[in-house]
């Protein structure tokens, strides 16, 4: 595989622009500066057309395939982010998608996929289960297999968020992602240190899914248990080109409690008037958790999504 690259990023921004996924709104809300007492800005990416981060990533691989490869059609494993992401662009570009997708997936992100016109394929109890059955369809039927974080476009789109943050308010002096796979925190690596060396990245994870924060901090991919309900960062294993990456250039990586998440969820609902799901409010729960060491820095959080459920806007609700 080759490594993303600044260049690569800026290549992605001009082609994903007209398909209306850039350039989403970065407000700075008063009552999250009360919170974390320090200027905070959220780039809101919980206002993408599917609600999540990942469709540009998604944008910019499907429109660079190959006419075989658009003529076999594509295929990946999701917890229902990455996968509406993938099928909001093959739709765009007349390509057949097809999404693994585990036993239980977040109704909202289902249906919202089966919307965009994919074949769902329900496999296992948890995303690598699907993961690995979408590996062994794509070998036996000839599918273009689309690796959720070993993937340098997906990486390169994703990475235009964190252009947009550094061109809008250059001196920004952190910023906090979730880690899932880790694209998001890479392309906030890439993209964000390119406009400013002296920025820091913090990623942020759930505590019951730690295996990417694991394998970062052992410098070796390890996997774990996966026991969080926060499902964009929900997976047991970490991945080959985010570890390396984020190896290189994360400077800080938090966990945090599921507890902490559904607070944080609670707490954006209240400040900022917008609706995250769990794994959108976990930049806000690692900024509560450092919130001493962020006194005279301006920081922003990345709302990665707001694909909640009923069940669980009521169950963190009540």
């Amino acid at each position: 595989m080759r490594m993303p690259t600044f260049d690569g990023v800026l290549e992605a921004r001009d082609r994903i622009a007209p398909y209306g996924v850039t350039d989403t709104p970065l407000y700075r809300w008063p009552g999250l500066e009360r919170l974390l007492g320090t200027e905070v800005w959220v780039k809101h990416e919980n206002h993408q057309p599917i609600a999540a981060f990942k469709v540009r990533g998604g944008v910019n691989l499907v429109s660079q395939l190959s006419e075989e490869e658009r003529t076999a059609g594509v295929i990946t494993a999701s917890t229902g982010n990455h996968g509406q992401s993938i099928a909001f662009a093959a739709r765009l570009f007349g390509v057949t998608a097809r999404i693994c997708i585990p036993e239980g997936a977040n109704p909202v992100k289902v249906q919202s996929m089966q919307d965009l016109g994919a074949e769902l394929i329900v496999h296992g109890r948890d995303f690598d289960d699907a993961r690995e059955h979408c590996a062994a369809l794509a070998d036996k039927h000839g599918y273009r297999y689309i690796h959720s974080a070993n993937e340098p476009l997906l990486i390169e789109g994703v990475g235009t968020y964190s252009l947009e943050i550094l061109e809008a308010e250059p001196d920004i002096d952190v910023i906090f992602v979730p880690i899932g796979g880790g694209s998001g925190a890479c392309g906030a690596c890439i993209a964000g240190k390119a406009k400013n060396p002296s920025l820091q990245v913090i990623g942020v994870q759930a505590a019951a899914a730690p295996a990417a924060f694991k394998s970062w901090k052992q410098r070796g991919l390890v996997e774990d248990e996966m026991k969080t309900a926060a499902e964009g960062l929900a997976t047991r294993t970490a991945f080959e080109l985010t570890q390396r990456i984020m190896w290189e250039q994360l400077d800080d990586f938090l966990l945090v409690s599921e507890d902490d998440l559904r607070a944080a969820v609670r707490d954006m609902l209240v400040t900022t008037r917008n609706l995250v799901e769990l794994s959108g409010a976990a930049a806000l729960a690692g900024a509560k958790q450092i919130k001493d060491r962020l006194a005279g820095k301006k920081v922003a959080l990345i709302a990665s999504g707001a694909n909640i459920s009923l069940d669980q806007l009521h169950s963190i609700l009540s």
